[in-house]
C-alpha cells in the first residue's frame, strides 16, 4: 500500500502522518503493526465515505491472499485503540460492504517543521496481538465423515509438534479468528507447533445432530481420531479448555501410544457437587443457568464468569454472543450443558500416564481453582500450574503466561517411550445352564461378529466364557447387549459384568485389577441381566442408554467398595 502523502489527519486527540508512518496521541507516539497502521490509514483518507472491504484487503494486504477475519481483527485493535480517547466513536461497520471513518477529520501540509503541541499522555496498547496475516491456508476448513456426520477441521502451523486444540463447551472455527484475542491466542500455539482445531458434531461447522444424538464423550473421542487420521497425525498433544479437559483426559489414557502429552487450562473432574467433590455445582444452580439459557441464548450468555474482566467490553460481548449463537441452538447448548453436567472422569484420572500440565488461575469464577488442583492431583507426575487472574477463557486475561508455560512445557522436553498401560472398558460374560457343543460353536462364532461390529477387542472367547476391551464403555454396553439376544435365540442364557479401568496389555493379552472387577462384576449378575460400574455409567453421560440402581457391593481380593447399576433394555 503507498503511504506516501503529505498530508496529517488530525482527528479528536489524535494525529496521524502518513509519510512519517506515526500516529501520536496527545504528545505521545501509539505504537501500531505495519498493516493495523494502513489500516487506519486508507480509512482515515477516506473519511465519511464507505471504504469497501475488497478495496481495503486489496491495498492493505497488496499480493497478498488473505481471508476478511484478517480485516477485522485490524478493524477491532483500531477501536481499542482509539476508544482511548475522548470517547467518541470512530469506526462504523457498514453491513456487508465495509467501513466507514465517522469522526471528524482536519487535514493540513505535512512540513518538516511541524511539531505536535498536545500535551502528552501515555496509551495503552493491547499486548500480544499481530497484524501477521491470517493466511487462508489458516482459515480453509476442511471435512472428515465419521460415520454419518462430517466434522469440520482446520490446521494451522507447521510445527513439529501436532497440537489438538479442544475448546469447551460450544465452538465456531470461523469465530475463533474474529476474536484477536483468541487469534492471538492460537496463532501463538500454532508458532511452534501444527495446530489442529475442530468443531464437535452438533455444533459450529461440523453436521448439526439431532438433541438426542449429541456427542458423548466417546463420541468426542472418535471424531478426535478421524481428524488425526485425515490429516496424517499419528501422535498429538491434546490440549483441552474447561469441559474440553475430561474428554482429553479420558483420550489420553485410553490413547497413550497417540497422545504426546496432555494440558488441560481451567478444567474439572466432575461438574455437580456432592460430598467427594465439594467445589462442583450445586443443583440449584444448574437448574438456574438451564433456565437462563433457554431465556437468553443469543445474549452474551455466562460471560460474567467466563470472562468478567471483559463482561462490560460491548465488542467483546457482541463477539461473545455471535460466538456462542453461531455455535450452537439453544435447544442443543441446554443439551450440551446438561449432559456435561452427567460427566466423571474421577475414576479415569490415575490412569493418565502421559506427561500431563494442568493450568488454573486462581480466581477463575466459572470453575474453582480447587477443581484444578483436584484434576492434578490425581493424575500420577502432572504439573499443576496456578496462575493469577480471574478469567475462565485463556485468551482473556493474560494469555502470555499460560502460553509461555505451554511452549516451555512442550519444547523444554522430549516425549517418547512405550506404553504397557492403558484404559479400557472389560466385558466379561458368563453362560448360565447346559451347554451344547454345536452351539457354543455357533455361539462363538456370533460372538466374534458382534466385536468386529462395535469395535471389540477378542481376549477370551470359550468354556462359556467371554472377554473382550473397548475404547468407549457405551459401546461395549450395546455390544454385550446385542451378545446376550444373540445368546438367547440360541436358547443359551448370560450374565454379564462390565468395568472402566486400567489395565497391563502385552499384544492381545489384558490383564490386571480392572480385568479381575469386570469378571466379579459378571460372577454377580443373574442370568440375563448386565451389571456395571458406577465408573462406567459416568462415562456414557449423554449415550441414552438408562440403568438401576444395584447397590455398593465389594468382592474378596478386591479392594474398596463398589457402586454397581444394571443396564435397562
Amino acid at each position: 500500500m503507498d503511504t506516501v502523502s503529505g498530508t496529517i489527519y488530525k482527528f479528536d486527540v489524535f494525529e496521524l502522518n502518513a509519510s512519517e508512518r506515526t500516529l501520536i496521541c496527545e504528545g505521545g507516539p501509539v505504537q501500531l503493526a505495519p498493516r493495523v497502521f494502513d489500516t487506519l490509514h486508507i480509512l482515515v483518507k477516506n473519511h465519511g465515505r464507505v471504504v469497501s472491504k475488497e478495496r481495503m484487503l486489496d491495498e492493505v494486504w497488496e499480493g497478498s491472499f488473505v481471508e476478511e477475519n484478517n480485516l477485522a481483527q485490524n478493524i477491532s485493535l483500531l477501536r481499542k485503540i482509539l476508544g482511548k480517547g475522548s470517547g467518541h466513536r470512530f469506526i462504523e461497520t457498514v453491513p456487508k460492504f465495509g467501513y466507514r471513518f465517522i469522526a471528524p477529520v482536519d487535514e493540513e501540509p505535512a512540513d518538516a517543521g511541524h511539531i505536535s503541541t498536545a500535551p502528552t499522555r501515555p496509551i495503552e496498547v493491547l499486548p500480544g496481538l499481530t497484524d501477521a496475516p491470517v493466511t487462508v491456508h489458516k482459515l480453509e476448513t476442511q471435512y472428515v465423515q465419521n460415520g454419518d456426520v462430517n466434522i469440520a477441521y482446520q490446521t494451522v502451523g507447521e510445527g513439529d509438534i501436532d497440537i489438538v486444540f479442544v475448546m469447551g463447551w460450544v465452538s465456531h472455527l470461523d469465530y475463533f479468528w474474529a476474536e484477536p484475542r483468541f487469534a492471538a491466542f492460537l496463532q501463538r500455539l500454532a508458532s511452534f507447533s501444527r495446530l489442529i482445531l475442530f468443531d464437535k458434531r452438533g455444533t459450529g461447522l461440523s453436521d448439526r445432530v439431532p438433541l438426542s444424538e449429541l456427542p458423548t464423550l466417546e463420541q468426542r473421542m472418535e471424531d478426535v481420531h478421524a481428524v488425526m487420521d485425515a490429516v496424517g497425525s499419528e501422535r498429538a498433544v491434546l490440549v483441552g479448555v474447561s469441559e474440553g479437559g475430561p474428554m482429553c483426559s479420558l483420550f489420553a489414557a485410553t490413547y497413550p501410544e497417540r497422545t504426546v502429552a496432555l494440558i488441560m487450562i481451567g478444567t474439572y473432574a466432575k461438574r455437580t457437587r456432592d460430598e467427594d467433590y465439594p467445589w462442583g455445582v450445586s443443583p440449584e444452580d444448574r437448574t438456574e443457568f438451564f433456565e437462563l439459557m433457554q431465556r437468553d441464548w443469543g445474549k452474551p450468555v455466562g460471560i460474567e464468569e467466563r470472562a468478567p474482566s471483559l463482561a462490560r467490553d460491548e465488542e467483546f460481548r457482541e463477539w461473545w454472543a455471535t460466538y456462542l449463537r453461531m455455535g450452537a441452538s439453544p435447544g442443543a447448548a441446554v443439551a450440551l450443558t446438561k449432559m456435561n453436567a452427567e460427566i466423571d472422569v474421577r475414576h479415569v484420572l490415575p490412569s493418565v500416564r502421559v506427561p500431563t500440565m494442568v493450568i488454573h488461575r486462581k480466581g477463575d469464577m466459572c470453575l474453582k481453582v480447587e477443581e484444578g488442583r483436584y484434576v492434578a492431583s490425581q493424575i500420577p507426575g502432572s504439573k499443576f500450574l496456578e496462575l493469577e487472574g480471574i478469567d475462565h477463557l485463556p485468551f482473556v486475561g493474560n494469555q502470555d503466561e499460560i502460553l509461555d508455560a505451554i511452549e516451555e512445557f512442550l519444547t523444554g522436553s522430549a516425549f517418547a517411550g512405550e506404553h504397557d498401560r492403558v484404559l479400557a472398558t472389560v466385558l466379561s460374560m458368563r453362560s448360565v445352564g447346559p451347554e451344547k457343543a454345536d452351539v457354543m460353536q455357533q455361539a462363538e462364532s456370533l460372538i466374534r461378529r458382534q466385536l468386529e461390529l462395535f469395535k471389540g477387542k477378542e481376549v477370551l472367547i470359550g468354556g462359556g466364557n467371554v472377554l473382550a476391551t473397548f475404547d468407549g464403555p457405551a459401546r461395549a454396553i450395546r455390544c454385550a447387549s446385542a451378545i446376550t439376544g444373540t445368546a438367547e435365540r440360541l436358547g443359551l442364557s448370560v450374565k454379564t459384568g462390565l468395568h472402566t479401568g486400567e489395565c497391563d496389555y502385552s499384544g492381545q493379552t489384558y490383564s490386571g485389577y480392572a480385568v479381575e472387577l469386570a469378571q466379579r462384576i459378571a460372577d454377580l449378575s443373574g442370568p440375563g441381566n448386565m451389571l456395571v460400574s458406577r465408573t462406567v455409567k459416568d462415562l456414557v453421560a449423554g449415550s441414552g442408554l438408562r440403568f438401576k440402581e444395584f447397590g455398593i457391593h465389594s468382592f474378596d481380593g478386591v479392594d474398596g467398595e463398589w457402586r454397581l447399576f444394571r443396564v435397562e433394555h
